[in-house]
């Protein structure tokens, strides 16, 4: 099982070519593919077109689907947000705390793009799967 960030799916709906978008084609169909709530969102706003939208929502409706926050999620990512920025570090956005703090605590490996995550692999435990 891996949660796959919207930083991969953005680019392989795209069509753009890394390691990450291989990774994710490579594994689809033959190893566990989460998506989380947050991420879901981030992925299916970004399409203009109907048609579009309405494909990416049948693929991704198709993967295993995680609620990503609750109020122990939340206190568990404030503290994880927190602790970073002790160290120097802030994370821009909500959503990759969040995303971040769940894998971390469920040990789910997390497929991105994003260097945002970066520092939950360094300092954290957070698993890159495309390592």
């Amino acid at each position: 099982m891996i949660l796959v960030d919207s930083s991969v799916w953005i680019d392989y709906f795209k069509g753009t070519t890394n390691k990450q978008t291989d990774y994710l084609d490579n594994t689809l169909g033959s190893e566990e593919i989460g998506i989380g709530d947050l991420i879901l969102t981030e992925v299916l706003q970004g399409f203009r077109l109907d048609k579009d939208f309405k494909q990416a929502r049948s693929l991704l409706s198709g993967l295993t689907s995680y609620d990503l926050l609750g109020t122990e999620m939340a206190h568990i990512s404030a503290n994880n947000f927190r602790q970073l920025r002790k160290r120097g570090i802030t994370v821009r956005k909500t959503a990759d705390v969040i995303i971040a703090s769940f894998c971390i605590q469920k040990n789910i490996p997390l497929l991105f793009t994003d260097k945002d995550f970066q520092p939950f692999v360094k300092h954290m435990g957070l698993i890159d799967a495309s390592i």
